[in-house]
Order: structure tokens, then sequence, then C-alpha cells
């Protein structure tokens, strides 16, 4: 007998604001602690499982060849700290990371530190957030977390004894080491995740003694905490999304006080990094694409600030690491990252060069300022994440890992390419497409084409083995480059926000229209998929364009946009008001109202829909995808399969645990390769 979907009860609930009236029936399934709440989500989890029952078969073959890529027994490369090398290594039937340490050699007995299994031993979920050793190298401060509800509780490691201390410090976000080995300072989170009040600790002494520092009172500013790369100084920042605001201490001097550096002003944004005398200081001040600044550390006040670097129209100067003799540049240029590097006792520059069409590099451990190696990542769609050494003197680079895909992987059997499509006013979008190079190109092809936009994030292009999976039974993969991220400078992130926010949804569809235009695919073989606010582009694409998908999948997704960016109770809901707009003024009420994907549900044809969730998520509340499923069962016409699936002991992320993950991944491909018919 085939399993009938559950239907939620309605109990209508009116939303007023500025003459306009929004029906909400399904207001009630945020009442967490209302039993028929968690009745309905696990129906919905049972029909699920149900209507997935056939794949399960292709469920497990997607995780044992996905497992099988993957190098259980592995190590990440050592990185020279102190006295010591640092690394990390996964043992095979082990879910989580074993972080050890060498001292002074790497032939020298491997000490273990901290073990997160062990840590992770009882818990449905586990996730370490800081891990940082103390300037002696004789302790470890770090925080986890075991619900998914990203509340960290901070502990406190004597790493000669292994014996905890017997403090623990609950609730907290950013932390770091003052340089007598005794202070902590970190940042604590309010009862909506916000970080907001910055506290010194004493190693050995209770909680309840510290002493609050700062509180910021601002509900759309997030504090944080950090030390420079030199050391020398700790740096305590405040954000919003558009304006910022940092304080900076003496590291060797815990107990002075911070000392403000410029006071926030609205929407001058500005970052800094310390080198010996001066801090450099990233900003947009009068710099859409962000310059760079310097001033002396004896006095940082905006009046000394230096013009280093200046502004230019198509370059996004993204972020400076500080060496002793040079400086590390990292920017975007029509799409794509780079290194630049800047010898300081000559001036001389030159550009770190890479081969591919489309790639993405990153920064990676680089604890020294006294060197001349940068250690950065390199990736691509078709080459796995890597690790390599680069002498900033010699321009040497050399590979020092590349993540090992068993199963015998050869990158020239798979081809990358950097497609455009053009938007309605004349926007050129950049499209990344990975695909087998056998591929048969026969204008249906299964498609799987993915984005974010959203917030200035910009989509990386990066090597994923689990994606073979999909590759190697023919499947496309793209991502599209939409406005509302940043990988064509600010404005491109500026056009995809506020009252321009349409242009996110309009360029996915472009980039749709366009890959089904080129032949790559066809509107019974495409698919989407996007998470959190790339849900909600999934979310709105699918109610203008829903003709043009076969298939979607929304990972948590925000959908229900007004109600929740209107209520302050919720986490994150007033710093939103910088990236979509404040539903309390009437232009973007009625602006947001109409691309909300739950708000513009209607009696219409939908494509197949996988929506997931996460019970103790506090970035998009479990109800989201919960209340817009089970309006689109109410009003979808089409017979197209609606699954919702709740992970009931996770959050935003989805399940912790590198098998778990990959567990979640197979039931997504599966779903995918049913709709495409692909056995």
């Amino acid at each position: 007998m085939k399993q009938s979907y559950p239907i939620a009860p309605k109990h209508p609930y009116v939303h007023q604001l500025h003459g306009d009236e929004r029906i909400d029936d399904y207001f009630w399934l945020r009442e967490r602690d209302n039993p028929e709440v968690i009745a309905y989500l696990e129906a919905e989890n049972t029909y699920t499982e149900a209507r997935m029952q056939h794949t399960e078969s292709l469920q497990t073959q997607l995780y044992e060849e996905m497992l099988s890529r993957i190098q259980e027994d592995d190590l990440s490369v050592p990185y020279r700290y102190g006295e010591f090398y640092y690394y990390t290594r996964t043992e095979t039937g082990k879910a989580y990371p074993i972080h050890c340490r060498k001292y002074q050699t790497l032939d020298a007995p491997e000490e273990v530190i901290l073990d997160q299994n062990q840590l992770a031993e009882g818990t449905e979920y586990f996730s370490l957030g800081g891990f940082e050793i103390s300037p002696n190298h004789q302790l470890l401060a770090y925080s986890t977390d075991t619900t998914g509800a990203e509340r960290y509780t901070l502990f406190f490691l004597d790493l000669a004894t292994h014996q905890l201390y017997p403090e623990s410090i609950s609730d907290i976000a950013s932390f770091t080491w003052g340089n007598d080995n005794q202070t902590v300072f970190y940042a604590q989170i309010d009862a909506v995740n916000r970080p907001y009040k910055l506290f010194r600790h004493q190693l050995g002494q209770s909680a309840e003694s510290d002493q609050l520092l700062f509180h910021e009172a601002d509900d759309s500013y997030f504090l944080g905490i950090d030390k420079t790369r030199s050391e020398a100084y700790l740096l305590l920042s405040l954000g919003s999304n558009i304006t910022s605001e940092v304080y900076y201490l003496d590291a060797n001097d815990p107990n002075g006080e911070f000392r403000l550096i410029r006071p926030r002003e609205t929407g001058i944004e500005y970052e800094i990094e310390h080198h010996t005398d001066t801090f450099y200081i990233l900003t947009n001040d009068n710099a859409l694409n962000f310059k760079l600044m310097q001033a002396p550390v004896s006095n940082p006040s905006v009046e000394h600030w230096k013009t280093v670097i200046e502004h230019h129209e198509d370059v996004f100067l993204m972020g400076i690491s500080a060496f002793a003799d040079h400086l590390v540049i990292y920017d975007r240029e029509s799409g794509l990252p780079n290194i630049r590097v800047r010898k300081l006792s000559t001036q001389e520059e030159h550009r770190i060069s890479f081969p591919e069409p489309t790639y993405e590099i990153s920064e990676s451990i680089n604890p020294e300022f006294n060197t001349q190696i940068l250690r950065f990542g390199y990736t691509s769609l078709v080459t796995p994440s890597s690790i390599f050494e680069y002498n900033l003197d010699t321009q040497i680079r050399e590979l020092k890992k590349e993540t090992p895909v068993l199963g015998g992987y050869d990158r020239t059997q798979y081809k990358s390419e950097r497609l455009e499509a053009i938007a309605a006013d004349g926007a050129k979008i950049p499209l990344s497409i990975v695909y087998r190079g056998d591929l048969d190109r026969n204008g249906r092809n299964p498609l799987l084409m993915t984005g974010y936009g959203s917030y200035g994030v910009n989509y990386p292009d990066v090597f994923s083995s689990t994606r073979l999976a999909l590759l190697d039974r023919g499947v496309v993969l793209a991502i599209a480059h939409i406005r509302g991220g940043s990988e064509l400078g600010r404005k491109w992130y500026l056009d995809g926000k506020f009252l321009q926010k349409q242009n996110t949804f309009s360029d996915f569809i472009t980039c749709a229209e366009t890959l089904i235009q080129a032949g790559w695919t066809d509107r019974d073989h495409l698919a989407i998929s996007g998470g959190s606010a790339g849900g909600l582009l999934v979310g709105a694409v699918i109610n203008q364009r829903p003709d043009l998908f076969r298939a979607a999948i929304a990972q948590v997704p925000f959908v229900d946009v007004v109600t929740t960016i209107l209520d302050t109770s919720l986490p994150l809901s007033a710093i939103e008001w910088e990236e979509w707009g404040n539903p309390n003024e009437r232009e973007f009420y009625f602006y947001m109202k109409g691309y909300s994907p739950y708000d513009n549900v209607e009696a219409k044809a939908y494509p197949a829909l996988l929506v997931t969730a996460g019970l103790n998520d506090p970035r998009v509340s479990y109800w989201e995808p919960a209340k817009w499923t089970a309006k689109l069962r109410d009003l979808k016409t089409d017979t197209n399969v609606l699954l919702l699936k709740t992970n009931m002991g996770a959050g935003h992320g989805g399940a912790s645990g590198r098998y778990e993950r990959l567990k979640e991944i197979a039931f997504e491909y599966a779903f995918l390769l049913d709709q495409w018919k692909i056995t």
C-alpha cells in the first residue's frame, strides 16, 4: 500500500503590517514544545523514508562508492608553530580528526593533544569550535557543541598532565590567549546566538569572577576577539553587515585597556593586520572594492591613515596577510581569485599564477610571522584540494600534499569550463561547469545547477570526490555565480541585495535558460540545489519558473523571509536588515513579500522537491522548511514527489562526523538519480 503524505492541520494566524494581511495557516509549527509539532515532523520523516525506500540499495551503493574514494587513514600537512609541528590525522572507522604534535622534528614521538572521537562518544552530534594553543604551548583552549545549536562550551586542557581545568564556560563564540598564558579573552553569546559581550578570564578561577570588558548593545552588531599573526596585539572587532569598529590591546599586557582605532560610521568597513610598528587597514571608505591603508601603531586614528594600495574599479581587494618582509595580497579580478606578493624592503611585487580556467585558492595555516614561506590551498572542479608552500623570495612553489582520491581517479577524464550567461540588463553572469570528458552531449543530459548569491559570499569552484558519483553517471554539474555574491566585485554583491534582490533569482533563471539553449540539458533533466540563503534561491525560482526544472533540493532553506526578519526574538533577525532590508519600512516589506518563497506558493505544478531541516538549527529555524512543505502540499497541483527530511538531533550544517555526512549526501544523490531515472 502506498504511504500517504502527512497533512498538517491549519490554524490560521493573521500577520498585519502596513495595512496588509498575511494569513499563515502553519504559524503554529514554530511551537517546538508542542507534541503535535514533533509528531508532524516525525510523520514527514516516516513518509520520506517510505517514499525513498525503493532507493535504499542505491543509497548504500552511493555511500560505499563515496567512502571508497576517501583515504580513511590520513594525515594533514604538519605546520611549524614555535618548537612544535602540529597536525591532524584520521583513522579508519573513526568519524572525527585526532589532533597531534611533535617536538622540534617530524621524527620525534607523536603526542596526541585532543581526540575528537573520544569527546564525541555518546553524543548524536559533535562539533569542535575553536582550538587554540597557548603561547608557551603548554595549554589548550577548545570549545565544543553537542546539539548543533552552535552554543559552544569552552574548556582548558593542561597538555603536560592531560587534565582539564575545573572551570568550563558555556555559550561562547570566539576566544584567544593573552601572552601571559594565564588570561583568556572570550566572546559570549546572548539568547539569540549573537556574540555580544567580551570577558577576561583567569585560568583556574570560576567563570563567575570573569571581568566584563565590553557589552555590544546594538542587536545588529556581532563581537569577535582575535590575535594578530605577529601575536603582538589582541583585536576586538565589532561589526554589522555594513559597518566595522576595531579596538586593540597589547597582548603582553592582558590586564590593560583596549584602545579604539576608528569609531563606527554607518557603511564604513575595515579590518586590521599588524606589522612591527604599523597597522595595515583594509577599508571600503570611499573605495567600493576596498583599498589598503597604513597607520602607526602609536596613533592609528583615521587622520593618520595613508594609502598603500589604491582602489580599483575592476579589482576587488579581499584581504592581506603580513609577514616579516612581505605583504600577501588576496584579490579577485574577472571573477577569479589571485595572490599578489609585495616585498616590503624593496616594494617589488609579483603575482602567483594558476593554470586552470576556474579554481579556488585560500590561505592555509601560517602561524609564523618571521618567515618567507607562504602556505596556501589550491583546488578546482577537477583538482583535489592541495597544499602548497611558496617561497615569497625565490617564487618557487612546492606541492606538500594533494588530498588522495582512491579508486583510480584520473583528472584528465574530466573537464571544467567557465561559461557566461547574459542577463536581460546585459550583466554577464559567470557559470562554472564540470563533466566527464567522454560525455555525449545530446541536449538531454542530466544537469545539477547550484548557487547561493547572498551576503557577498563567493560560491567556490572546489573539488569534491563525492560529486564523482554523479559525474560518472553522466551528470553535468554547474555553479551559477549570480549577483548577491562578490565574484565580480563589491558592486556584484550590491546589485543582488535590498531592493535589487530579484537580480539574484533572475540571474539564476537566466543561467538555467542558457544551459538549455546551449544544449547542455533540457527542462526534463535540469535539477537545482541550494542551502540556507541558497535554499531561498531555490524556493524563489521554483515559484517564478517552476516549468524550468525537473527536481530541486532545498537544504535548510530560508523561505519565510518576511515573518522571520520581522521577529527580532529569533537569532540573526536584526542583523539581517542590513542584507535584505527592514520590513518595518513599507517599501522593503512589499518588495520582500514579492519574492518570499513561503508567501508566494500558488496552486500550480512544482518540480519534485526534497527539503531538509535541522531541529536545533539556530540560523534557519526548522519551522521555515516545515511550514513551506505543508503549504506546498496543500496548494501544488502536480503529482511530483515532495519530501521533508528533518534531522532531529542536528542544526544548520546537518549531521556531524564524516560517515553520517556521506549518508546524507548519498540520500540526496539518490533522490536526484531517481528523478532522472538513472539506476
